[in-house]
C-alpha cells in the first residue's frame, strides 16, 4: 500500500503515517522497527528521551533501503535546551542513527516554566537547519501561545506540531492555529493510549465499516490531515494499524467521532511541563 505524503512548509515531501517509538524499550527497538519496515512503513518517530535511537537506526541500516526511502524524525531531549548544547545534542542523535542528516528535528516539549527560553532553543535549532543536519525542524508539544512567540521572534517557521491528539482530545483550536502558520499537525497518542478500543460509539463505527476500532481512528485522524503514527504491542497489529488506506469514513461517521471531544487529555500538560532528566 502506499502511504499518503504531504508537504511541509519549505517544501520537504513527508509521509502522513508512521511508526512511533515511545516506550519501545532499546534491547528490542531494533527488531520492532525491523518488523515496521518489512510491512511496509517508511516513516519512525523517535527521540532522545526515549533511549531507542541505536536500535531504530541499526534496523534502518540492516533494512537495505536507501536512506531517502525512511523519514526519521527525533526530538531534543528536555535537558538539551541550553543552545550551547543543541548541535551536540543533534550530532550525538545522528551518530546513534547512523545518519548523516535526520528529517525532522523537533524541540520535544517547550518547558516553559524552566530558566531557559524556548525561542532561543528554537534559534540554535535554526542553526543546525541552516547546517545542514536536518531537512525540518519543528516542534512538539506547543501551545498556540508558545508556538505564536517562535513565529514572531524567531527566523524558521516550524514545520510540524506534534501534539497529543485523539477522539477524546481533537485539539481543533490548536491544530487550527498551526494551519494558520502553514505548520503541520502531527498527532501522538493517536489511539488514547487504548482507551478507544471500548468505545461504544467507536465499535459501531467499526462494526458498520467491516474495520477495527483503530483502523477507524486511524483513518479519521488521517481524513482529518494529521500526520499520524501508532505504536502497536504485536506484528499483527503493526500490520492492521497500516491497513487503512483502501477506505474511507462517510462525513457522518467523521461528525461522530470528533463529537466524542472531551477536552480530556491523557499526557502532561505542556503548560505545566518541567520534567529534566539528569545527565
Amino acid at each position: 500500500m502506499t502511504v499518503p505524503t504531504l508537504t511541509l512548509n519549505n517544501g520537504v515531501q513527508i509521509p502522513q503515517f508512521g511508526y512511533g517509538t515511545w516506550q519501545v524499550p532499546p534491547e528490542t527497538a531494533q527488531d520492532r522497527v525491523a518488523e515496521a519496515l518489512e510491512i511496509g512503513y517508511r516513516h519512525i518517530d523517535t527521540a532522545q528521551m526515549y533511549g531507542n535511537e541505536a536500535g531504530v537506526g541499526a534496523a534502518i541500516a540492516a533494512s537495505g533501503l536507501a536512506r531517502d526511502e525512511v523519514f526519521v524524525t527525533t526530538k531534543l531531549n528536555n535537558n538539551r535546551h541550553d543552545p550551547a548544547v543543541v548541535a551536540k545534542a543533534l550530532d550525538e542523535s545522528l551518530e546513534k542513527l547512523q545518519l548523516d542528516q535526520v528529517d525532522l528535528f523537533l524541540i520535544h516539549w517547550p518547558l516553559p516554566t524552566i530558566d531557559i527560553d524556548f525561542v532561543d532553543t528554537w534559534k540554535a535549532m535554526e542553526e543546525a537547519y541552516s547546517a545542514g543536519k536536518a531537512r525540518a525542524i519543528g516542534v512538539s508539544n506547543f501551545q498556540s501561545s508558545h508556538l505564536r512567540r517562535v513565529v514572531q521572534e524567531a527566523t524558521v517557521v516550524p514545520a510540524v506540531n506534534q501534539i497529543e491528539v485523539h477522539p477524546y482530545f481533537t485539539q481543533d483550536d490548536l491544530r487550527a492555529v498551526n494551519a494558520e502558520h502553514g505548520v503541520a499537525t502531527e498527532a501522538w497518542s493517536p489511539l488514547a493510549q487504548g482507551q478507544v478500543f471500548e468505545d461504544p460509539a467507536l465499535q459501531a463505527i467499526a462494526t458498520s465499516t467491516g474495520r477495527s476500532v483503530s483502523q477507524v481512528v486511524l483513518r479519521w485522524h488521517l481524513q482529518r490531515g494529521d500526520i499520524v503514527f501508532p505504536k502497536a504491542s504485536s506484528v499483527e497489529r503493526l500490520k492492521q494499524n497500516f491497513d487503512v488506506f483502501d477506505f474511507e469514513l462517510s462525513d457522518a461517521d467523521m461528525g461522530a467521532i470528533s463529537a466524542l471531544d472531551a477536552g480530556r487529555r491523557i499526557g502532561p500538560d505542556p503548560d505545566e511541563m518541567a520534567w529534566v532528566p539528569q545527565g
